[in-house]
This record gives structure tokens, sequence and C-alpha cells, in this order.
């Protein structure tokens, strides 16, 4: 009996894919603008004092992570189906690429957060680059296993949020830095002044990639039972997360990584700010509801976005078909215009992210040159990225593209 419906001859690029994948890549340059452009006293996600437009601003760009992760395995299926690849040729790709999205993490991204060598801190691309590693020693496996083992590795993470690596002995010890590897965000300082952090622990994020991988084979699908099982499945993680948040049943910690509560109660601010707590969920390491909901969300919107066309819908698709390209040259330019925008209003001082009481006495901080300048930088990447989607296209026969 066949378990999955009849595939169709699918085209070498899915157009609600890229569109989707080029929404959640600009909506980050948004996160990464925020980061730069304003300085808050307090976290954006504090619902004590934050604004809801600020909770918002942030809270928006949660989709990224995940759906660039889920995305990432499904284009590592259509990457195999479109150029014929044999499984071992795919572990090679998974496995050279990983490696080298965990060395731009290590060496570019990090310098170019930091514009120091003083320190750093390793993110999404680590995480990504490492997921493909595993992905690709998975494929041993029939695609069932590897959907089932996502399956229980998103759904059953939160089960070990009371383990803490403090468990495990000491700070420098093996198996407590397997544990910051694995579950635990963690930053620290080494002797001799040399700063390190982790934000993205790997263990929820591979189950995210393995779901996508899974995912891929459902984009060769006949259109209505593609889009059927997009609509069903992303309705039942919306459902999953409602009665799991509302309830505080399970799959978000009661205290995260940082020490906040991160339980579902009445707000004293009101109405409007409970409402927000409900979808407040933690994002390191991802928690199982906020993983339902934001692939939850991402699947009922992409057969909308298969019958999305128009001027923005190209523009959108562009930045969808070369995601690390514009990755990689965004957080540079952000944060050179950031420094040049301090310097034209305050002279030569540093206005520091992480320490707001570091900056000028006339500083107020606002939104308006958060979406200022994520516009003005989204403007300037643009016809970067059509060119450079364009020398893709023309130029399949190089394999080096598909690295960046």
């Amino acid at each position: 009996m066949r378990s999955d419906p009849p595939a169709v001859a699918a085209p070498a690029r899915i157009a609600g894919i890229d569109l989707l994948r080029g929404l959640v890549i600009v909506i980050m340059a948004l996160d990464h603008a925020r980061d730069y452009f304003s300085a808050f006293a307090y976290e954006a996600t504090d619902l004590s004092q934050a604004s809801p437009l600020l909770f918002l601003t942030r809270w928006i760009t949660h989709f990224c992570a995940p759906v660039f992760m889920f995305l990432a395995g499904t284009s590592a299926w259509l990457h195999a189906r479109n150029n014929g690849l044999s499984r071992g040729a795919l572990q090679r790709f998974l496995l050279t690429r990983g490696l080298w999205l965990v060395f731009l993490e290590l060496t570019w991204n990090s310098f170019m957060w930091r514009f120091s060598l003083d320190g750093i801190q390793v993110q999404v691309l680590w995480a990504l680059g490492w997921s493909m590693v595993v992905l690709a020693a998975m494929l041993w496996l029939p695609r069932s296993v590897i959907v089932c083992t996502g399956f229980v590795i998103v759904g059953a993470h939160n089960l070990l949020d009371g383990i803490h690596a403090s468990d495990f002995g000491n700070e420098n010890d093996l198996p407590v830095l397997a544990w910051y590897l694995l579950h635990q965000p963690h930053f620290g300082r080494f002797a001799n002044g040399f700063e390190y952090g982790e934000l993205y622990p790997l263990l929820p994020w591979v189950g995210v990639m393995m779901l996508g991988y899974g995912f891929g084979a459902v984009t060769s699908w006949e259109k209505s039972a593609r889009e059927r099982f997009m609509i069903l499945t992303g309705g039942v993680a919306i459902g999953l997360f409602l009665v799991l948040r509302l309830n505080n049943l399970y799959g978000e910690p009661v205290v995260n990584a940082y020490g906040h509560d991160q339980l579902w109660r009445e707000n004293p601010r009101g109405p409007l700010f409970t409402m927000l707590g409900i979808v407040n969920l933690t994002k390191y390491p991802p928690s199982l509801d906020y993983l339902l909901m934001t692939l939850g969300t991402a699947l009922l919107l992409l057969p909308l976005l298969e019958r999305w066309r128009g001027r923005l819908a190209d523009i959108f698709s562009t930045f969808g078909r070369v995601p690390m390209f514009f990755y990689l040259l965004h957080v540079p330019l952000i944060h050179l215009i950031s420094i040049g925008a301090v310097y034209l209003l305050f002279g030569p001082v540093a206005l520091d992210i992480n320490s707001p009481a570091d900056v000028p006495a006339s500083y107020v901080p606002s939104l308006w040159p958060v979406y200022g300048g994520w516009i003005f930088v989204v403007m300037l990447l643009y016809p970067l990225c059509r060119a450079y989607a364009g020398y893709k296209r023309r130029h399949r026969e190089y394999a080096w593209l598909s690295y960046l």
C-alpha cells in the first residue's frame, strides 16, 4: 500500500517556500535592527515594562529561526531530488555545508556582531551547521525513522528542563560542556578575559531540521493533497499549542534558562498584556509550545503564499532564493550604519545594546530608528540579492554556489 499521495513533477523551486523563507529572513533583519538601533533598559519580552509594540516587534521575529531551520531540512530533500543526488552525495553535501556554516559562525559572523576579537558568540549558523551534520549521519535510516526521531526530540526535550549543567560537575568538565552544547544556553569568560556565548543549544534544532527533511517529500505531492496536509498539520499544531499553553500543561519551562517565570497567568497590566503573555514563549532553547506556535503558523501560511503573486511577492522570493547571502551581509551593514548614526547624533560614544546605562543622558530609546534602519538596510540589500540570485540562476554548474 502506498503511504504517500501520488507525486507530481514539481518545479525546481517551490514558490511558497521561497516566499516564506524570504519573509522570515527580512523579518529577522528587523530583530537585529532592534538590537543595534535602540537600547531599551529592559527586555522587549518583559511584559511588566515593555509596550505592546515593542513586544510584538520582538515576537514576530520568533518565527524566523524555526522556519529557517525547518526549511533548511526541506531544502536538503529538494536539493537531492532536483539534482538527482544519491544518498552518499547528499550526505557529503550536508556534511561539508554544515561544517562550512560552523566555520562562518566562528569567524565572519561572530566578528561582525562585535567588530572585536575579544569574544565569540555562536548563534543560528552554529545550530544550522551542526544540524546538517547530524542529518547527514541520519540519512542511513529510512525517512520515516528520521521523521519519528524529529517528533520525539521536539516533543520530549522539555522533559529535560529540570536538568542543569551544574548537576554534572564543575564549569569546564566535559559533561557540563556537553550539556551546554545540547540543551542549555551559556555565557562565560575565560581567565584571559575572552568572552564566549552559546544561544542555540542543538538538541531541539536538530529535531526541527529532521521534521523539515521529512516535509520535503510532501512538496512533491499533488497540490490539493499537499495543501490539505499543510492546513491539517498546521491547524493541529496550533490547537495543541493552545491546549498545552492555556492550561500550563507541558511544553514550556516553569522557569527558563535566564530565571524568568514562563507560566501563563493573568497580567496586572490588563487583558491585552495577559493575551500577549500567552504567546510569550521560550526561544533559548525553543520550547515545544514555541515550535508548535511558529511552525504551525508557517504551515498554515504556505498554501496562501503559493498563490501570492505581484511585485512584493517577487521581492520576498528574491530574498528567499539567496537567504545565506542576505544573512552574511545584513549584520555588518546594520552594525556599520548604527555606528554612523550614533556618531552623527552623539559624537564618538559607544551605544552598547548590552549596557543601556552607558548610553548618553540625552538618548531616548524609540522604535522609530529601528523600523527606519530596518527598511533602509533591506532596500540596500535588495539589488545585491537580486544580482546574486541572477548569477546563481545563470551558473547552476558551479557547485560552490550551493554553499552561499
